[in-house]
Protein backbone atom coordinates (compact mmCIF):
# COMPACT_ATOMS: atom_id res chain seq x y z
CA UNK A 1 0.00 0.00 0.00
CA UNK A 2 1.11 3.39 -1.17
CA UNK A 3 0.70 6.81 0.91
CA UNK A 4 2.06 10.10 -0.26
CA UNK A 5 1.77 13.05 2.13
CA UNK A 6 2.78 16.73 1.01
CA UNK A 7 4.52 19.46 3.31
CA UNK A 8 7.23 20.80 4.81
CA UNK A 9 9.47 17.83 6.28
CA UNK A 10 12.09 17.87 8.61
CA UNK A 11 14.60 14.97 10.22
CA UNK A 12 18.03 14.61 11.95
CA UNK A 13 19.68 12.17 9.85
CA UNK A 14 22.79 13.20 12.56
CA UNK A 15 22.81 14.81 15.28
CA UNK A 16 24.61 17.62 13.58
CA UNK A 17 22.07 18.78 11.64
CA UNK A 18 18.62 19.25 10.21
CA UNK A 19 17.36 17.86 6.50
CA UNK A 20 14.30 20.12 5.37
CA UNK A 21 12.39 19.99 2.82
CA UNK A 22 9.88 22.73 2.37
CA UNK A 23 6.80 21.86 0.51
CA UNK A 24 7.90 18.20 -0.59
CA UNK A 25 6.05 15.28 -0.85
CA UNK A 26 7.10 12.15 1.53
CA UNK A 27 5.93 8.71 -0.37
CA UNK A 28 4.93 5.64 2.08
CA UNK A 29 5.39 1.85 0.70
CA UNK A 30 4.01 -0.55 3.11
CA UNK A 31 4.53 1.75 6.23
CA UNK A 32 8.09 2.56 5.51
CA UNK A 33 9.68 5.71 3.67
CA UNK A 34 10.25 5.19 -0.05
CA UNK A 35 11.73 8.39 -0.45
CA UNK A 36 11.31 12.31 -0.49
CA UNK A 37 10.28 14.41 -3.51
CA UNK A 38 10.59 17.82 -4.37
CA UNK A 39 8.16 16.94 -7.63
CA UNK A 40 6.38 13.58 -7.53
CA UNK A 41 7.68 10.50 -9.93
CA UNK A 42 5.04 9.95 -12.77
CA UNK A 43 4.69 6.40 -11.14
CA UNK A 44 2.47 7.77 -7.96
CA UNK A 45 0.35 10.46 -10.35
CA UNK A 46 -2.65 8.39 -9.79
CA UNK A 47 -2.31 7.87 -6.10
CA UNK A 48 -4.28 10.37 -3.97
CA UNK A 49 -1.79 13.10 -1.91
CA UNK A 50 -2.74 13.69 1.30
CA UNK A 51 -2.36 17.77 1.30
CA UNK A 52 -0.34 19.06 4.27
CA UNK A 53 1.34 21.90 2.74
CA UNK A 54 2.57 24.56 4.81
CA UNK A 55 2.55 21.89 8.35
CA UNK A 56 5.13 20.34 9.43
CA UNK A 57 5.99 16.97 9.04
CA UNK A 58 8.63 15.43 11.87
CA UNK A 59 9.44 11.61 13.35
CA UNK A 60 6.69 10.61 16.12
CA UNK A 61 8.39 11.32 19.28
CA UNK A 62 9.84 8.64 21.52
CA UNK A 63 9.91 8.15 25.22
CA UNK A 64 12.34 5.34 26.53
CA UNK A 65 11.69 5.33 30.48
CA UNK A 66 8.28 6.03 31.59
CA UNK A 67 6.27 4.54 34.75
CA UNK A 68 2.89 4.04 33.38
CA UNK A 69 1.03 3.26 36.98
CA UNK A 70 2.65 6.47 38.18
CA UNK A 71 -0.17 8.36 35.98
CA UNK A 72 -2.27 9.31 39.29
CA UNK A 73 0.68 10.79 40.80
CA UNK A 74 1.62 13.31 38.14
CA UNK A 75 2.95 16.84 39.28
CA UNK A 76 2.76 15.71 42.59
CA UNK A 77 5.07 15.08 45.92
CA UNK A 78 8.26 16.94 44.03
CA UNK A 79 9.66 18.24 47.29
CA UNK A 80 11.32 14.94 48.12
CA UNK A 81 14.39 12.89 47.19
CA UNK A 82 14.03 9.66 45.22
CA UNK A 83 14.14 7.25 47.82
CA UNK A 84 11.57 8.94 50.13
CA UNK A 85 9.38 9.65 47.11
CA UNK A 86 9.00 5.94 46.28
CA UNK A 87 8.32 4.83 49.99
CA UNK A 88 5.40 8.06 50.50
CA UNK A 89 3.86 7.91 46.52
CA UNK A 90 5.13 5.85 44.44
CA UNK A 91 5.05 2.36 45.72
CA UNK A 92 1.21 3.08 48.12
CA UNK A 93 -0.16 3.88 44.24
CA UNK A 94 1.68 0.71 42.06
CA UNK A 95 0.01 -1.60 45.06
CA UNK A 96 -3.53 -0.59 43.73
CA UNK A 97 -2.34 -2.25 40.15
CA UNK A 98 -2.94 -5.86 41.81
CA UNK A 99 -6.58 -4.48 41.22
CA UNK A 100 -7.31 -5.51 37.82
CA UNK A 101 -10.12 -3.04 37.25
CA UNK A 102 -7.98 -0.07 38.67
CA UNK A 103 -5.92 -0.85 35.39
CA UNK A 104 -8.34 -0.66 33.38
CA UNK A 105 -9.32 2.28 34.99
CA UNK A 106 -6.26 4.03 35.12
CA UNK A 107 -4.24 2.43 32.69
CA UNK A 108 -6.41 3.52 29.58
CA UNK A 109 -5.87 7.16 29.95
CA UNK A 110 -2.10 7.38 30.07
CA UNK A 111 -2.36 5.88 26.72
CA UNK A 112 -4.19 8.46 26.09
CA UNK A 113 -2.25 11.44 27.58
CA UNK A 114 0.88 9.70 25.71
CA UNK A 115 -0.97 9.98 22.25
CA UNK A 116 -1.86 13.15 22.93
CA UNK A 117 1.84 13.98 23.92
CA UNK A 118 2.67 12.86 19.87
CA UNK A 119 4.70 9.82 21.61
CA UNK A 120 4.30 7.08 18.90
CA UNK A 121 6.60 4.78 20.86
CA UNK A 122 7.54 4.41 24.40
CA UNK A 123 9.57 1.52 26.72
CA UNK A 124 7.22 1.16 29.68
CA UNK A 125 7.36 -0.05 33.18
CA UNK A 126 4.11 -1.12 34.72
CA UNK A 127 3.94 -3.05 38.06
CA UNK A 128 4.39 -6.44 39.67
CA UNK A 129 1.30 -7.73 38.86
CA UNK A 130 1.20 -9.85 35.64
CA UNK A 131 -2.32 -9.52 34.59
CA UNK A 132 -2.44 -5.66 34.72
CA UNK A 133 0.63 -5.91 32.54
CA UNK A 134 -1.35 -7.25 30.27
CA UNK A 135 -4.27 -5.00 30.48
CA UNK A 136 -1.29 -2.35 29.35
CA UNK A 137 -0.03 -3.99 27.04
CA UNK A 138 -3.40 -4.65 25.18
CA UNK A 139 -4.54 -1.37 25.21
CA UNK A 140 -1.00 -0.24 23.40
CA UNK A 141 -1.84 -2.61 21.05
CA UNK A 142 -5.59 -1.37 20.67
CA UNK A 143 -4.09 2.34 20.12
CA UNK A 144 -1.88 1.32 17.49
CA UNK A 145 1.29 3.08 19.35
CA UNK A 146 4.50 0.63 20.12
CA UNK A 147 5.99 -0.39 23.23
CA UNK A 148 8.16 -2.14 24.88
CA UNK A 149 5.92 -2.85 28.25
CA UNK A 150 7.71 -4.75 31.18
CA UNK A 151 6.04 -6.45 34.10
CA UNK A 152 8.58 -5.18 37.23
CA UNK A 153 10.35 -7.61 39.60
CA UNK A 154 10.98 -6.84 43.15
CA UNK A 155 11.70 -9.32 45.67
CA UNK A 156 13.01 -7.33 48.59
CA UNK A 157 13.14 -3.68 50.06
CA UNK A 158 9.75 -3.25 49.08
CA UNK A 159 6.63 -2.49 50.82
CA UNK A 160 4.55 -6.25 51.62
CA UNK A 161 1.65 -5.62 49.00
CA UNK A 162 4.33 -5.10 46.29
CA UNK A 163 6.90 -8.01 47.50
CA UNK A 164 6.89 -10.77 45.57
CA UNK A 165 8.58 -14.57 45.77
CA UNK A 166 11.34 -15.52 43.22
CA UNK A 167 10.06 -18.07 41.76
CA UNK A 168 6.67 -17.15 40.80
CA UNK A 169 8.26 -13.45 39.36
CA UNK A 170 9.97 -15.49 37.19
CA UNK A 171 6.98 -17.54 36.19
CA UNK A 172 5.08 -14.73 35.94
CA UNK A 173 7.56 -12.85 33.68
CA UNK A 174 7.94 -16.07 31.60
CA UNK A 175 4.58 -16.24 30.76
CA UNK A 176 4.25 -12.68 29.76
CA UNK A 177 7.07 -13.39 27.15
CA UNK A 178 5.57 -16.76 26.57
CA UNK A 179 2.11 -14.82 25.45
CA UNK A 180 3.65 -12.14 23.62
CA UNK A 181 7.43 -12.47 21.96
CA UNK A 182 6.48 -13.61 19.36
CA UNK A 183 3.63 -12.39 18.72
CA UNK A 184 3.04 -10.17 15.39
CA UNK A 185 2.63 -7.00 17.42
CA UNK A 186 4.81 -3.87 17.70
CA UNK A 187 3.99 -4.05 21.40
CA UNK A 188 6.26 -6.45 22.99
CA UNK A 189 7.54 -7.48 26.75
CA UNK A 190 10.92 -6.30 27.66
CA UNK A 191 12.50 -7.85 31.23
CA UNK A 192 11.86 -5.07 34.04
CA UNK A 193 13.88 -5.45 37.58
CA UNK A 194 12.89 -2.10 38.81
CA UNK A 195 16.52 -1.34 40.26
CA UNK A 196 19.47 -3.78 42.22
CA UNK A 197 17.92 -2.96 45.67
CA UNK A 198 14.67 -4.23 44.83
CA UNK A 199 16.04 -7.70 43.41
CA UNK A 200 17.82 -10.36 44.75
CA UNK A 201 20.87 -11.97 43.03
CA UNK A 202 18.84 -15.10 42.55
CA UNK A 203 15.60 -13.12 41.05
CA UNK A 204 18.43 -11.35 38.55
CA UNK A 205 20.19 -14.10 37.18
CA UNK A 206 16.91 -15.39 36.65
CA UNK A 207 15.69 -12.33 34.55
CA UNK A 208 18.89 -12.74 33.07
CA UNK A 209 18.70 -16.03 31.95
CA UNK A 210 15.14 -15.15 30.27
CA UNK A 211 16.99 -12.01 28.27
CA UNK A 212 19.40 -14.86 26.90
CA UNK A 213 16.25 -17.60 26.52
CA UNK A 214 13.86 -15.41 24.58
CA UNK A 215 16.34 -12.55 23.05
CA UNK A 216 14.63 -10.10 24.67
CA UNK A 217 15.77 -6.21 26.01
CA UNK A 218 15.72 -5.38 29.34
CA UNK A 219 15.58 -1.83 31.38
CA UNK A 220 16.14 -0.70 34.85
CA UNK A 221 17.81 2.28 36.41
CA UNK A 222 21.14 2.90 37.28
CA UNK A 223 23.52 5.20 38.91
CA UNK A 224 20.39 7.85 39.85
CA UNK A 225 21.33 9.11 43.55
CA UNK A 226 24.60 9.11 45.04
CA UNK A 227 22.80 6.70 48.32
CA UNK A 228 21.27 4.18 45.88
CA UNK A 229 25.34 4.03 44.32
CA UNK A 230 26.07 3.28 47.90
CA UNK A 231 23.33 1.06 48.81
CA UNK A 232 24.46 -1.22 45.93
CA UNK A 233 27.65 -1.71 46.90
CA UNK A 234 26.87 -3.13 50.16
CA UNK A 235 24.05 -5.70 48.35
CA UNK A 236 26.24 -6.63 45.92
CA UNK A 237 30.13 -6.43 47.24
CA UNK A 238 31.82 -8.18 44.07
CA UNK A 239 30.75 -6.16 41.88
CA UNK A 240 33.39 -3.36 40.79
CA UNK A 241 30.57 -0.71 40.36
CA UNK A 242 26.66 -0.55 39.77
CA UNK A 243 26.78 -0.74 36.18
CA UNK A 244 29.18 -4.18 36.30
CA UNK A 245 26.30 -5.79 39.17
CA UNK A 246 23.71 -5.69 35.85
CA UNK A 247 26.47 -7.26 34.00
CA UNK A 248 27.30 -10.17 36.33
CA UNK A 249 23.36 -11.39 35.31
CA UNK A 250 23.48 -10.66 31.63
CA UNK A 251 21.38 -7.52 32.21
CA UNK A 252 23.93 -4.91 31.14
CA UNK A 253 23.98 -5.18 26.90
CA UNK A 254 23.71 -8.74 26.53
CA UNK A 255 20.87 -8.07 24.97
CA UNK A 256 19.84 -4.48 23.97
CA UNK A 257 19.57 -2.78 26.79
CA UNK A 258 18.22 1.04 28.38
CA UNK A 259 19.49 2.17 32.08
CA UNK A 260 17.51 5.32 32.82
CA UNK A 261 19.39 8.36 34.55
CA UNK A 262 22.90 7.44 35.07
CA UNK A 263 23.60 10.74 36.84
CA UNK A 264 26.87 9.76 38.91
CA UNK A 265 28.48 7.18 36.03
CA UNK A 266 31.82 6.34 36.71
CA UNK A 267 34.61 6.68 33.87
CA UNK A 268 34.66 3.14 34.34
CA UNK A 269 30.81 2.32 34.05
CA UNK A 270 30.50 5.07 31.23
CA UNK A 271 33.33 2.64 29.03
CA UNK A 272 31.27 -0.52 29.90
CA UNK A 273 28.10 1.20 28.41
CA UNK A 274 29.98 2.12 25.26
CA UNK A 275 31.77 -1.30 24.97
CA UNK A 276 28.42 -3.30 25.39
CA UNK A 277 26.16 -1.10 23.36
CA UNK A 278 23.96 0.18 26.53
CA UNK A 279 21.34 2.89 25.59
CA UNK A 280 21.14 5.79 28.32
CA UNK A 281 18.42 7.42 28.90
CA UNK A 282 17.98 10.69 30.30
CA UNK A 283 15.41 11.38 31.97
CA UNK A 284 16.21 15.34 33.00
CA UNK A 285 12.70 16.74 34.42
CA UNK A 286 12.58 13.64 36.67
CA UNK A 287 16.31 14.39 37.68
CA UNK A 288 16.04 18.10 38.99
CA UNK A 289 12.29 17.37 40.48
CA UNK A 290 13.83 14.13 42.60
CA UNK A 291 17.19 16.14 43.56
CA UNK A 292 18.89 13.75 41.95
CA UNK A 293 21.55 15.96 39.74
CA UNK A 294 22.40 16.35 36.02
CA UNK A 295 23.53 14.09 33.85
CA UNK A 296 26.59 14.67 32.01
CA UNK A 297 25.06 13.97 28.66
CA UNK A 298 28.29 15.09 26.75
CA UNK A 299 30.09 13.61 28.39
CA UNK A 300 28.47 10.64 27.81
CA UNK A 301 27.97 11.14 23.86
CA UNK A 302 31.69 11.90 23.74
CA UNK A 303 32.60 8.77 25.24
CA UNK A 304 30.77 6.80 22.39
CA UNK A 305 27.96 6.49 24.61
CA UNK A 306 24.05 6.09 22.76
CA UNK A 307 21.45 8.83 24.50
CA UNK A 308 17.84 9.04 24.29
CA UNK A 309 15.19 10.72 25.68
CA UNK A 310 12.47 9.25 28.44
CA UNK A 311 9.38 11.51 30.58
CA UNK A 312 9.94 9.23 33.96
CA UNK A 313 6.54 10.04 34.92
CA UNK A 314 5.78 10.48 37.39
CA UNK A 315 9.15 11.80 38.83
CA UNK A 316 9.47 14.19 35.63
CA UNK A 317 5.76 16.10 35.55
CA UNK A 318 5.00 16.08 31.86
CA UNK A 319 4.71 13.19 29.40
CA UNK A 320 5.61 15.50 26.27
CA UNK A 321 9.00 14.34 25.35
CA UNK A 322 9.35 18.04 23.44
CA UNK A 323 9.81 18.95 26.71
CA UNK A 324 11.68 16.80 27.41
CA UNK A 325 13.99 17.91 24.52
CA UNK A 326 13.73 21.76 25.84
CA UNK A 327 14.89 20.35 29.49
CA UNK A 328 17.50 18.15 28.26
CA UNK A 329 19.20 21.42 26.61
CA UNK A 330 18.33 23.61 29.70
CA UNK A 331 20.08 21.47 32.15
CA UNK A 332 23.16 20.76 29.67
CA UNK A 333 23.95 24.56 29.60
CA UNK A 334 24.07 24.26 33.88
CA UNK A 335 27.06 20.95 32.99
CA UNK A 336 28.11 23.41 30.63
CA UNK A 337 28.65 26.56 32.67
CA UNK A 338 29.15 23.72 35.73
CA UNK A 339 32.02 22.11 33.83
CA UNK A 340 34.13 25.65 33.57
CA UNK A 341 32.76 25.02 29.50
CA UNK A 342 34.65 21.94 28.98
CA UNK A 343 31.72 20.08 27.92
CA UNK A 344 29.26 21.76 25.18
CA UNK A 345 26.01 22.49 25.88
CA UNK A 346 23.46 20.75 23.38
CA UNK A 347 22.10 21.95 20.23
CA UNK A 348 18.51 21.74 18.92
CA UNK A 349 19.50 18.73 16.42
CA UNK A 350 21.57 16.99 19.04
CA UNK A 351 18.61 16.77 21.32
CA UNK A 352 15.52 16.23 18.77
CA UNK A 353 17.89 13.50 17.24
CA UNK A 354 18.04 12.03 20.80
CA UNK A 355 14.45 12.06 21.13
CA UNK A 356 13.79 10.81 17.29
CA UNK A 357 16.42 8.54 15.76
CA UNK A 358 18.03 7.44 18.56
CA UNK A 359 15.35 6.79 21.07
CA UNK A 360 14.11 5.27 17.46
CA UNK A 361 17.00 2.70 16.57
CA UNK A 362 15.96 0.37 19.88
CA UNK A 363 12.67 -0.48 17.80
CA UNK A 364 14.28 -0.53 14.59
CA UNK A 365 14.43 1.50 11.94
CA UNK A 366 12.53 4.09 13.40
CA UNK A 367 12.47 8.16 14.02
CA UNK A 368 14.31 9.10 11.36
CA UNK A 369 12.60 9.62 7.19
CA UNK A 370 15.51 7.88 5.55
CA UNK A 371 14.77 5.67 3.00
CA UNK A 372 13.46 2.07 4.65
CA UNK A 373 12.56 3.72 7.97
CA UNK A 374 9.14 2.95 9.59
CA UNK A 375 7.10 6.23 8.96
CA UNK A 376 5.92 7.17 12.29
CA UNK A 377 5.34 10.84 12.28
CA UNK A 378 3.77 13.53 13.82
CA UNK A 379 2.15 16.55 11.22
CA UNK A 380 2.49 20.30 13.04
CA UNK A 381 0.57 23.13 12.23
CA UNK A 382 1.56 26.04 13.84
CA UNK A 383 -0.46 28.60 12.22
CA UNK A 384 -2.01 29.84 15.91
CA UNK A 385 2.28 30.56 16.59
CA UNK A 386 2.44 33.72 14.46
CA UNK A 387 4.56 31.86 12.22
CA UNK A 388 5.16 34.31 9.23
CA UNK A 389 8.71 35.28 8.41
CA UNK A 390 9.93 32.61 9.81
CA UNK A 391 12.06 29.69 8.14
CA UNK A 392 10.74 26.21 8.68
CA UNK A 393 13.34 25.43 11.46
CA UNK A 394 12.25 28.65 13.58
CA UNK A 395 9.01 27.52 13.50
CA UNK A 396 9.78 24.04 14.97
CA UNK A 397 12.13 25.26 17.25
CA UNK A 398 8.96 27.77 18.73
CA UNK A 399 6.94 25.13 18.00
CA UNK A 400 9.40 22.87 20.59
CA UNK A 401 9.24 25.31 22.85
CA UNK A 402 6.28 27.47 23.14
CA UNK A 403 3.74 25.17 21.30
CA UNK A 404 1.81 22.01 22.73
CA UNK A 405 -0.22 19.23 21.63
CA UNK A 406 -3.12 21.28 20.15
CA UNK A 407 -0.45 22.03 17.33
CA UNK A 408 -0.55 18.19 16.74
CA UNK A 409 -2.87 17.62 14.45
CA UNK A 410 -2.35 14.08 13.05
CA UNK A 411 -0.48 11.04 13.97
CA UNK A 412 1.25 8.57 12.28
CA UNK A 413 2.75 5.03 12.88
CA UNK A 414 4.05 2.37 10.64
CA UNK A 415 2.61 4.63 8.01
CA UNK A 416 -0.75 4.10 9.48
CA UNK A 417 -2.98 7.52 10.84
CA UNK A 418 -3.71 7.06 15.00
CA UNK A 419 -6.88 8.29 15.85
CA UNK A 420 -7.22 9.26 19.26
CA UNK A 421 -7.75 5.86 21.09
CA UNK A 422 -11.44 5.23 22.30
CA UNK A 423 -11.45 2.19 25.27
CA UNK A 424 -15.10 1.20 26.06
Amino acid sequence: MVKILKGNIVFTETPKEFKVYENNYIVIEDGKTKGIFDELPSEYSNINVIDYTDKIIIPGMNDLHCHAPQFRNLGMAMDKELLPWLNSYTFPEESKYESTDYAKNMYPKFVKEMWRAGTTRASVFATVHKDSTRELMNLFEKAGLGAYVGKVNMNMNCPDPLLEETFKSLEDTEEILKEYSNKDSIVKPIITPRFVPSCTSDLLKGLGDLCIKYNVPSQSHLSENLGEIEWVKELEPKSKFYGDAYKQYNLFGQTPTLMAHCVYSSDEEIELMKENGVTVVHCPASNFNVGSGISPVRKLMNNGVKVSLGSDISGGHSLSIFDAIVSAIQVSKLWWVNSDKEYDFLTLSEAFYMATKSGGSFFGMVGSFEEGFEFDALVIDDCNLNHDNYSILERLERFIYIGDDRNIVDRYVQGNLIKEPIFC
